[in-house]
Protein backbone atom coordinates (compact mmCIF):
# COMPACT_ATOMS: atom_id res chain seq x y z
CA UNK A 1 0.00 0.00 0.00
CA UNK A 2 1.31 3.92 -0.46
CA UNK A 3 2.51 5.59 2.37
CA UNK A 4 0.47 8.60 2.44
CA UNK A 5 2.25 10.58 4.89
CA UNK A 6 5.12 10.64 2.17
CA UNK A 7 4.52 14.33 0.55
CA UNK A 8 3.44 13.59 -3.40
CA UNK A 9 5.07 15.61 -6.02
CA UNK A 10 3.67 16.58 -9.78
CA UNK A 11 6.31 15.29 -11.93
CA UNK A 12 9.06 17.22 -13.52
CA UNK A 13 7.84 19.10 -17.04
CA UNK A 14 10.81 19.99 -19.32
CA UNK A 15 8.78 23.47 -20.40
CA UNK A 16 10.49 25.93 -18.01
CA UNK A 17 9.88 29.75 -18.13
CA UNK A 18 12.82 31.46 -19.44
CA UNK A 19 13.88 34.70 -18.13
CA UNK A 20 12.13 37.98 -19.41
CA UNK A 21 14.68 39.54 -21.77
CA UNK A 22 15.57 43.06 -21.12
CA UNK A 23 13.85 45.37 -23.74
CA UNK A 24 16.19 45.92 -26.81
CA UNK A 25 17.37 49.86 -26.71
CA UNK A 26 16.74 51.03 -30.22
CA UNK A 27 19.51 53.49 -31.43
CA UNK A 28 20.23 54.89 -34.89
CA UNK A 29 23.47 55.83 -37.06
CA UNK A 30 21.57 58.38 -37.97
CA UNK A 31 22.60 60.97 -35.64
CA UNK A 32 22.08 64.16 -36.39
CA UNK A 33 25.85 65.22 -36.63
CA UNK A 34 25.28 62.59 -39.92
CA UNK A 35 22.84 64.22 -41.54
CA UNK A 36 24.41 67.51 -40.91
CA UNK A 37 27.20 66.36 -42.27
CA UNK A 38 25.01 64.75 -45.86
CA UNK A 39 23.34 68.43 -45.83
CA UNK A 40 26.62 70.08 -45.82
CA UNK A 41 28.08 68.29 -48.36
CA UNK A 42 25.14 68.68 -50.40
CA UNK A 43 25.46 72.63 -50.03
CA UNK A 44 28.76 72.72 -51.09
CA UNK A 45 27.86 71.09 -54.58
CA UNK A 46 25.19 73.42 -55.39
CA UNK A 47 24.88 76.98 -55.21
CA UNK A 48 20.75 76.81 -55.03
CA UNK A 49 19.04 77.25 -51.90
CA UNK A 50 15.54 74.99 -52.37
CA UNK A 51 12.91 76.23 -50.09
CA UNK A 52 10.31 73.50 -51.84
CA UNK A 53 11.39 69.87 -51.50
CA UNK A 54 9.59 67.20 -54.05
CA UNK A 55 10.12 63.31 -54.18
CA UNK A 56 9.61 61.51 -57.32
CA UNK A 57 7.82 57.57 -56.99
CA UNK A 58 7.45 55.53 -59.57
CA UNK A 59 6.91 56.43 -62.58
CA UNK A 60 7.07 59.85 -62.41
CA UNK A 61 11.13 60.35 -62.23
CA UNK A 62 11.05 61.98 -65.88
CA UNK A 63 9.30 65.43 -63.75
CA UNK A 64 13.48 65.97 -62.64
CA UNK A 65 14.13 66.04 -66.43
CA UNK A 66 12.16 69.37 -66.39
CA UNK A 67 14.62 71.12 -64.22
CA UNK A 68 16.39 74.47 -65.65
CA UNK A 69 20.36 74.40 -65.35
CA UNK A 70 20.13 71.90 -62.39
CA UNK A 71 23.00 70.55 -60.47
CA UNK A 72 23.33 67.02 -60.57
CA UNK A 73 24.66 64.60 -57.17
CA UNK A 74 24.21 61.10 -57.78
CA UNK A 75 23.10 58.99 -54.39
CA UNK A 76 26.26 56.83 -54.22
CA UNK A 77 28.56 60.15 -54.21
CA UNK A 78 26.59 61.31 -51.29
CA UNK A 79 27.85 60.97 -47.51
CA UNK A 80 25.70 58.29 -45.73
CA UNK A 81 23.26 58.11 -47.88
CA UNK A 82 21.67 55.13 -49.05
CA UNK A 83 21.33 54.37 -52.98
CA UNK A 84 17.56 52.89 -54.32
CA UNK A 85 17.77 49.45 -55.99
CA UNK A 86 14.28 49.51 -57.40
CA UNK A 87 13.70 49.89 -61.18
CA UNK A 88 12.72 53.31 -62.68
CA UNK A 89 14.61 55.06 -59.50
CA UNK A 90 17.78 57.09 -61.05
CA UNK A 91 19.02 57.64 -57.39
CA UNK A 92 19.93 61.01 -57.94
CA UNK A 93 19.36 64.29 -56.28
CA UNK A 94 18.93 67.87 -58.39
CA UNK A 95 18.66 70.99 -57.80
CA UNK A 96 17.49 73.70 -60.11
CA UNK A 97 14.57 76.18 -61.20
CA UNK A 98 10.81 74.54 -61.98
CA UNK A 99 8.23 76.88 -63.17
CA UNK A 100 10.06 79.74 -61.55
CA UNK A 101 10.63 77.97 -58.21
CA UNK A 102 14.19 76.58 -57.03
CA UNK A 103 13.43 73.21 -55.83
CA UNK A 104 15.48 70.21 -54.49
CA UNK A 105 14.07 67.05 -56.14
CA UNK A 106 14.89 63.10 -55.18
CA UNK A 107 14.85 61.31 -58.25
CA UNK A 108 13.95 57.85 -56.89
CA UNK A 109 13.30 57.13 -52.92
CA UNK A 110 14.38 54.35 -50.43
CA UNK A 111 11.59 51.60 -49.65
CA UNK A 112 11.47 49.41 -46.09
CA UNK A 113 11.23 46.10 -48.42
CA UNK A 114 14.59 46.71 -49.71
CA UNK A 115 16.42 45.98 -46.37
CA UNK A 116 16.45 50.00 -45.69
CA UNK A 117 15.32 51.01 -41.87
CA UNK A 118 12.07 53.38 -41.39
CA UNK A 119 14.96 56.48 -40.67
CA UNK A 120 16.95 55.42 -43.59
CA UNK A 121 14.15 55.28 -45.64
CA UNK A 122 13.16 59.26 -44.57
CA UNK A 123 16.36 60.26 -44.27
CA UNK A 124 16.16 62.64 -46.95
CA UNK A 125 13.15 64.40 -45.68
CA UNK A 126 15.54 64.99 -42.63
CA UNK A 127 18.55 66.35 -45.14
CA UNK A 128 16.11 68.54 -47.14
CA UNK A 129 14.73 70.40 -43.80
CA UNK A 130 18.25 70.86 -43.14
CA UNK A 131 19.33 72.62 -46.36
CA UNK A 132 16.35 74.84 -45.79
CA UNK A 133 12.88 73.54 -47.30
CA UNK A 134 9.66 74.03 -45.81
CA UNK A 135 7.26 72.81 -48.36
CA UNK A 136 7.64 69.17 -49.36
CA UNK A 137 5.80 67.25 -52.27
CA UNK A 138 5.56 63.81 -52.36
CA UNK A 139 4.68 61.41 -55.51
CA UNK A 140 4.12 57.66 -55.83
CA UNK A 141 2.09 55.67 -58.11
CA UNK A 142 -0.81 53.65 -56.02
CA UNK A 143 -3.48 51.38 -56.23
CA UNK A 144 -7.03 52.70 -56.17
CA UNK A 145 -9.69 51.39 -54.08
CA UNK A 146 -12.23 54.11 -54.55
CA UNK A 147 -15.08 52.64 -57.42
CA UNK A 148 -15.12 55.88 -58.49
CA UNK A 149 -11.38 56.85 -59.26
CA UNK A 150 -9.98 55.31 -62.71
CA UNK A 151 -6.54 54.60 -63.76
CA UNK A 152 -4.22 57.50 -64.17
CA UNK A 153 -6.46 60.12 -61.52
CA UNK A 154 -4.57 61.77 -59.63
CA UNK A 155 -5.24 61.87 -55.67
CA UNK A 156 -4.55 64.42 -52.99
CA UNK A 157 -3.84 63.52 -49.50
CA UNK A 158 -6.01 64.20 -47.13
CA UNK A 159 -4.94 61.66 -44.88
CA UNK A 160 -3.46 58.46 -44.55
CA UNK A 161 -3.58 54.96 -42.41
CA UNK A 162 0.06 53.61 -41.13
CA UNK A 163 -0.58 50.52 -41.40
CA UNK A 164 3.65 49.52 -40.45
CA UNK A 165 3.18 52.34 -37.60
CA UNK A 166 0.13 50.66 -36.11
CA UNK A 167 2.97 47.24 -35.41
CA UNK A 168 5.78 49.81 -34.32
CA UNK A 169 7.64 50.19 -37.51
CA UNK A 170 7.70 53.94 -37.45
CA UNK A 171 11.19 56.32 -38.29
CA UNK A 172 10.42 58.17 -35.17
CA UNK A 173 11.20 55.33 -33.00
CA UNK A 174 13.89 55.03 -30.33
CA UNK A 175 15.62 58.32 -28.75
CA UNK A 176 14.58 61.63 -29.98
CA UNK A 177 17.20 64.51 -30.33
CA UNK A 178 15.12 67.91 -29.87
CA UNK A 179 17.67 69.16 -32.64
CA UNK A 180 14.83 67.34 -35.02
CA UNK A 181 11.71 68.11 -33.18
CA UNK A 182 10.08 67.06 -30.59
CA UNK A 183 8.80 63.49 -29.70
CA UNK A 184 5.26 63.83 -29.82
CA UNK A 185 4.26 65.20 -33.83
CA UNK A 186 0.23 66.20 -33.84
CA UNK A 187 -0.57 64.59 -37.84
CA UNK A 188 -4.13 65.94 -37.62
CA UNK A 189 -2.84 68.37 -40.30
CA UNK A 190 -0.05 66.91 -41.88
CA UNK A 191 -1.13 67.36 -45.84
CA UNK A 192 -1.60 70.89 -45.99
CA UNK A 193 -5.08 72.25 -46.42
CA UNK A 194 -4.04 75.33 -48.20
CA UNK A 195 -1.88 73.43 -50.75
CA UNK A 196 -4.33 71.03 -51.21
CA UNK A 197 -6.76 74.21 -52.41
CA UNK A 198 -4.20 75.53 -54.92
CA UNK A 199 -4.00 72.27 -56.31
CA UNK A 200 -7.34 71.58 -56.72
CA UNK A 201 -7.66 75.27 -58.09
CA UNK A 202 -4.94 74.58 -60.83
CA UNK A 203 -6.54 71.16 -61.83
CA UNK A 204 -9.79 72.98 -62.50
CA UNK A 205 -7.41 75.58 -64.68
CA UNK A 206 -6.36 72.54 -66.69
CA UNK A 207 -9.54 71.53 -67.35
CA UNK A 208 -8.77 67.91 -65.39
CA UNK A 209 -10.78 68.33 -62.18
CA UNK A 210 -13.04 65.32 -63.12
CA UNK A 211 -9.92 63.56 -62.58
CA UNK A 212 -8.50 65.11 -59.57
CA UNK A 213 -9.67 63.61 -56.04
CA UNK A 214 -9.09 63.70 -52.52
CA UNK A 215 -8.64 60.93 -50.52
CA UNK A 216 -7.45 58.86 -47.81
CA UNK A 217 -4.00 56.84 -48.05
CA UNK A 218 -2.92 53.68 -47.01
CA UNK A 219 0.87 51.91 -46.93
CA UNK A 220 1.54 48.51 -46.23
CA UNK A 221 5.21 47.05 -45.93
CA UNK A 222 5.09 45.01 -49.15
CA UNK A 223 7.11 43.99 -51.70
CA UNK A 224 4.25 41.64 -52.50
CA UNK A 225 0.74 43.41 -53.56
CA UNK A 226 -2.27 43.05 -51.28
CA UNK A 227 -4.37 40.27 -50.77
CA UNK A 228 -7.93 40.38 -51.80
CA UNK A 229 -8.94 40.38 -47.73
CA UNK A 230 -6.90 42.82 -46.96
CA UNK A 231 -8.10 45.42 -49.83
CA UNK A 232 -11.59 44.68 -48.69
CA UNK A 233 -10.82 45.55 -45.38
CA UNK A 234 -8.97 48.59 -46.22
CA UNK A 235 -11.75 49.51 -48.30
CA UNK A 236 -14.35 49.49 -45.37
CA UNK A 237 -11.77 51.45 -43.23
CA UNK A 238 -12.61 54.11 -46.05
CA UNK A 239 -8.99 54.12 -47.92
CA UNK A 240 -9.00 55.17 -51.20
CA UNK A 241 -5.73 54.18 -52.25
CA UNK A 242 -3.11 52.23 -51.11
CA UNK A 243 0.89 51.50 -51.67
CA UNK A 244 3.82 50.24 -50.04
CA UNK A 245 6.43 51.82 -47.57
Amino acid sequence: MPNYSQTETEPETSLRCSRKRPMEKRTSNLTYDKISETAQYLSSRTSYEPKIGIICGSGLGELAELLENPDIVDYKDIPNFPVSTVAGHRSRLLFGRLEGAIVMVMQGRFHAYEGHSMDKCTMGVRVMKLMGVSTLIVTNAAGGLNPDYRVGDVMLLKDHVNIPGMAGKNPLRGPNDEKFGERFVALNNCYDKKLRKIALSMAKTMNIDKQMHEGVYAYLGGPNYETVAELRMLQHSGVDAVGKV
